[in-house]
């Protein structure tokens, strides 16, 4: 085998060492970005998630100051560490961004999400998906004969797990705002 077969062939990690190295691990980072609130702003900001692409997990945009025109955009993404410091660094350079921070890793922080579930169901079903309701603390909106809408906030993961559960009941549709967070503290 010549030496370019062997290169060309080659991977980053030899057969006996298969743990992933500091490069391979993905994280969640959830970034908090405050803009102006401008036509063209957010479609700048996904444009450069979705040019280079990474991936966007959870998005969220509303106006936080309306005199000083300025939105809060919180986005969770997924990557290395090296992409979640370019990813930073490419939202710190757009000219309407003000402030970027990343909420994972300047301290403790406050995640919450609302979701909407559309569940069916009748008889047993009907009484258990009211019974898991009421252990997840989430609130009927609405109810007819055959389906009941609830209303949850919480985690992310407390969101999926309240979806796993409902799934088996009759669950038709779910919609989610997206994560909200802020740091916790004064700064």
């Amino acid at each position: 085998m010549s030496a370019l077969q062997i290169k060309k062939g080659s991977t980053k990690h030899s057969a006996y060492n298969l743990r992933p190295t500091f490069s391979d691990v993905q994280e969640s980072h959830t970034l908090a970005i405050l803009v102006d609130n401008e036509a063209g702003v957010l479609a700048r900001v996904i444009g450069l998630f979705s040019g280079r692409g990474y991936n966007i997990e959870s998005l969220t945009v509303a106006e936080v100051d309306h005199e000083g025109h300025l939105s809060r955009i919180t986005i969770v993404t997924t990557g290395t560490p090296q992409v979640i410091n370019q990813i930073k660094a490419q939202l710190g350079r757009i000219v309407p961004v003000h402030e970027v921070h990343d909420l994972t890793t300047e301290g403790p922080a406050v995640q919450r999400e609302l979701a909407l579930f559309k569940v069916s169901g009748s008889g047993d079903k009907r009484v258990e998906a009211l019974r898991l309701a009421d252990i997840f603390r989430a609130n009927v909106v609405d109810s007819t004969l055959e389906s009941f809408v609830f209303e949850i906030t919480g985690t992310p993961e407390k969101i999926d797990a309240f979806a796993d559960l409902m799934r088996p009941l009759g669950l038709l549709e779910v919609a989610r705002t997206g994560v909200a967070a802020l740091s916790r503290g004064p700064t």
